[in-house]
């Protein structure tokens, strides 16, 4: 039996911070040599929500270049643009048809985001969780990385492979296969600098809630020391009167890549004013090597187009052969 397959995202949409990376990517680089793993910039999802066409483009190349800044090993993985391989619409609207409204309408996700649109809500921000049960299903992935806020997504697309499946299929020849969520447990949900009861997210309208991977010294330094904290020294996780201290606690432990009982222990008498310079120098650590090695990529358009290129071509081969699987068990005739 070959390596499991894995499928992942993310949305170009601004630059990468501590939650995409402590949460997802480096996740993804530190287990990538056990799976078969296929990684892309989703932009695609991207234009649910408003959004400058001016900066769609290079943004989508900014974030396939930080996947290999991070650690994306291309001898493991492949990277590739949603976008770019037609199946994942296409597959989209198959889907549609056979997914019931009442399912999409009853996400989570859209109803806060919709709340967030007010009027001008578009049929994608409904329809967002189809196109990812696409992106996923397309590539017969057996796993993939989620955060705990992504687990109602990974069960729609579980339904509607079920759905696909018992309608086209039979149990002895199903034609998707259904995924399972790789959860990991510290870092899964990095919380904001400025409430630690709310998710760390590029769509907060301060930049000061989060660190970007591209962030200077400078910046890192400032958004550090302006970080929300609590009067009461002494530093301890787990604190739910805390989250704030929880919260640093954690981005301090997974950056340091110390264990959290080391953290907990060189931590417990300190104050903010001893921390928060402890903070600064472990984050600037973590993120020069990563800064480094985008500015590289970046500069050397050639080679990331190439790794693009050579990531379509391998993904759409497995793609095509999906669509063309969907298509012929639910009645279509095939392209001449």
């Amino acid at each position: 039996m070959g390596k499991q397959r894995v499928l992942s995202g993310v949305q170009p949409t601004g630059n990468l911070h501590l939650g995409n990376y402590l949460g997802a990517i480096r996740n993804w680089v530190e287990g990538q040599s056990q799976y078969d793993n296929f990684f892309c910039v989703v932009d695609l999802h991207a234009i649910t929500a408003p959004y400058d066409p001016t900066t769609l483009a290079s943004n989508t190349y900014k974030i396939a270049a930080l996947y290999l800044a991070c650690g994306i090993d291309l001898e493991y993985s492949s990277i590739f643009i949603q976008s770019h391989i037609a199946a994942h619409s296409e597959l989209t609207w198959l889907f549609n048809c056979i997914t019931p409204i009442n399912w999409l309408t009853d996400m989570i996700q859209f109803k806060e985001k919709a709340v967030r649109q007010g009027e001008n809500v578009n049929t994608g921000l409904m329809d967002y969780p189809v196109l990812m049960a696409a992106d996923i299903l397309l590539y017969d992935a057996d796993k993939v990385p989620v955060g705990e806020d992504q687990k109602q997504h990974l069960e729609l697309t579980r339904d509607i492979a079920v759905r696909i499946n018992h309608q086209f299929g039979n149990s002895e020849q199903p034609i998707l296969k259904l995924p399972d969520p790789l959860i990991r447990k510290e870092g899964a949900r990095v919380m904001s600098l400025t409430d630690g009861t709310k998710k760390m997210s590029k769509s907060d309208p301060s930049d000061l809630s989060r660190i970007n991977l591209l962030d200077s010294p400078d910046e890192i330094q400032k958004k550090i020391k302006r970080c929300k904290t609590d009067p009461i020294k002494g530093l301890e996780f787990d604190n739910p009167e805390r989250p704030e201290c929880n919260n640093l606690l954690t981005l301090y432990m997974l950056l340091s890549q110390k264990t959290k009982e080391a953290v907990a222990a060189e931590c417990q008498d300190m104050g903010w004013g001893q921390f928060k310079p402890l903070f600064t120098q472990a984050t600037l650590a973590a993120l020069e090597p990563i800064q480094q090695k985008y500015q590289a990529v970046m500069d050397d358009k050639g080679y990331l187009e190439s790794v693009l290129r050579e990531g379509k071509e391998k993904a759409e081969a497995i793609a095509n052969g999906t669509l063309l699987r969907v298509k012929a068990a639910m009645g279509y005739s095939m392209p001449l």
